[in-house]
């Protein structure tokens, strides 16, 4: 009988503890303390009924009695614990102290290339511009022979391509992009065409296999290089400032006749030379010139009737010059401390 007695002590001992515990680590409580003094293999309760049977026939009838007497209680107790848990709101007031201080979350911030790409879109659609994407998966026809870079053009080693089982390769420039909206839709156009573009280039200071470009195309009739210009200037000096220049230097792509390459009058020393242009007063923005007339043919456009400019360049070189980014490899490592700097730039 004492050891009756010492179940059912223990037994109301343990189950106040559970339901005094938080809400949620309660109800795992109170299965816990059934299962220890109510289970099959090893409750405490269990194991002293099997005993019973071997008392003499007197101490048997007192002892079972009492036995079911305090199963009866034990039950009734856990039945009533669990209907108070039950009721018991999700979240228990008592386990939370209000007046602590709330746990601080970093607040994130644009990334340097998203800053840049976001503001060449807004200066070109409030110039009538529409964005256009296309799959960074290409073709070699929209990649290449589309814009006038046969198989065995010279070209094509300018630009180490990623090849794919089958016949695919990673683009290595956003113009097939351009190639796919002219395939779709008849002059007039306006069209930006920013995104990711591949290349095999061993990663540096100024190169990544993976990097960031912005493509524009305008067609219409009479279309010529002042307007190509006049859209460059107006670019850079919304990117670099009011006082920016442009210049556009002879150079050879085999999409574009007459082709050039185009850059900015340093808008840190205003041309006067400095490490950033590398003392010649110009920094290097990117490609341009007009359609060739071989990629009008090629999607179908009348090559006599229209004439239209197409320029590239890098938005990661943009970014780099804008906030004064000596290493590429910074844009892609992900590293907070450097990324935090540009909280607010947006």
């Amino acid at each position: 009988m004492s050891e009756l007695d010492r179940i059912r002590e223990e037994f109301h001992t343990r189950l106040g503890e559970a339901v005094a515990s938080g809400s949620r680590e309660a109800e795992e409580a109170v299965r816990e303390v059934r299962h220890d003094f109510l289970g099959r293999q090893r409750g405490r309760l269990t194991a002293y009924l099997k005993k019973v049977k071997d008392l003499p026939e007197q101490e048997r009838r007192t002892a079972g009695a009492r036995a079911n007497q305090i199963k009866q209680e034990i039950e009734g107790a856990l039945e009533a614990a669990e209907a108070t848990l039950a009721r018991r709101p999700a979240a228990d007031h008592r386990a939370i102290d209000i007046t602590l201080p709330g746990t601080a979350t970093r607040p994130g911030c644009v990334h340097p290339l998203a800053i840049v790409r976001r503001e060449i879109e807004e200066i070109f659609l409030e110039m009538g511009y529409t964005v256009e994407e296309g799959p960074e998966t290409e073709t070699d026809f929209n990649n290449f022979t589309a814009l006038n870079i046969p198989p065995d053009h010279p070209a094509r080693d300018m630009q180490d391509t990623f090849y794919l089982e089958g016949g695919g390769l990673l683009r290595t420039h956003t113009s097939p992009a351009q190639i796919r909206t002219m395939m779709k839709t008849r002059p007039p156009l306006k069209i930006i065409c920013p995104g990711r573009a591949f290349r095999r280039d061993a990663a540096d200071a100024t190169h990544s296999p993976i990097f960031h470009q912005v493509e524009g195309l305008a067609v219409d009739a009479g279309i010529g290089l002042a307007d190509l210009k006049g859209t460059l200037l107006e670019m850079g000096r919304r990117l670099f400032g009011q006082r920016v220049r442009v210049r556009l230097r002879p150079s050879y792509f085999p999409f574009v006749e007459p082709g050039a390459e185009f850059d900015v009058s340093c808008f840190l020393c205003d041309g006067a030379g400095c490490r950033t242009c590398k003392r010649s007063g110009w920094i290097e923005m990117g490609g341009a010139g007009m359609v060739h007339p071989a990629v009008f043919d090629g999607v179908g456009y009348d090559s006599d009737l229209y004439t239209g400019f197409a320029f590239g360049c890098g938005i990661d070189r943009i970014a780099m010059v804008k906030f004064g980014i000596e290493d590429i490899r910074l844009l892609f490592e992900n590293d907070l401390r450097f990324l935090e700097q540009f909280r607010g730039a947006s």
